[in-house]
């Protein structure tokens, strides 16, 4: 099915909330098991406990 210009926005809505959703269950499962994340940020890799993410995503930083 191709999407017309006024579904688009909506369809990449939708991506978006999806995507959103798997991260945040990956950030979950990880600090449960006390597991570490590998992220992107500013130019270098880095190795964040799965916890400090979960707790940036909380808003509790």
């Amino acid at each position: 099915m191709v999407a017309n210009k006024t579904e688009l926005p909506e369809l990449f809505n939708k991506v978006m909330a999806g995507i959103t959703e798997a991260n945040r269950k990956l950030v979950e499962e990880r600090a449960a098991e006390g597991r570490s994340l590998v992220v992107f940020v500013d130019g270098e890799t880095k190795n964040i406990p799965a916890k400090e993410l979960l707790a940036e995503l909380n808003g509790k930083k």
